[in-house]
């Protein structure tokens, strides 16, 4: 079994150079990526909370996460907005509160955000109350995230990129191939 930051390393180097980008931030990657397939090994549910410029890549996500040709076993992706519709209506401190809740109810095994936008995008205050979501940012600089910029050209090819290494690690790790602590 391999250690997270080592496959990491080797993950992103076969990928080729158009991935090399990623050798420096693996860095910021790998905490962050253990912690949150720990959970999922564990039997915890990802929520996928994005914001509205980052749509299609929450859809994505959902759509590509358990395909059935990936030969492994399915796991609780789901997208936060798809199963709560009222969420952008959403505002105060104890709604929010009152969505825990229900989450908490509907995910007795635990449940966390993987949330994909921008810094300051309405959900993002939703993402911000619990740090042990998996929080993947733009122009942000918030602890225990990882951080993108929003105007960068390449960056939906990025998005897809760190998307392909998080499902190859989420694989990696299902099948005890990779040492996530």
């Amino acid at each position: 079994m391999q250690q997270l930051l080592e496959w990491t390393l080797e993950a992103i180097r076969n990928e080729g150079s158009d991935f090399s980008w990623m050798e420096e931030f693996r860095f910021d990657w790998v905490p962050l990526i253990g912690n949150a397939l720990r959970k999922v090994v564990a039997g915890q549910t990802v929520l996928i909370l994005n914001d509205t410029r980052r749509n299609w890549f929450g859809r994505y996500i959902v759509s590509h996460i358990n395909r059935p040709e990936l030969n492994r076993p399915f796991v609780p992706f789901y997208p936060l907005q798809g199963n709560f519709p009222n969420l952008a209506e959403i505002e105060t401190t104890q709604q929010m509160r009152s969505l825990e809740d229900v989450l908490d109810i509907s995910y007795p095994g635990g449940w966390f955000l993987w949330y994909i936008g921008e810094g300051g995008d309405r959900y993002a205050k939703l993402a911000y109350r619990n740090d042990e979501n998996l929080l993947w940012l733009f122009d942000g600089q918030v602890p225990n995230s990882f951080n993108l910029r929003k105007h960068d050209p390449l960056l939906d090819i990025k998005l897809l990129q760190l998307y392909r290494l998080f499902d190859r690690t989420l694989e990696a790790a299902l099948f005890n191939e990779v040492e996530l602590d």
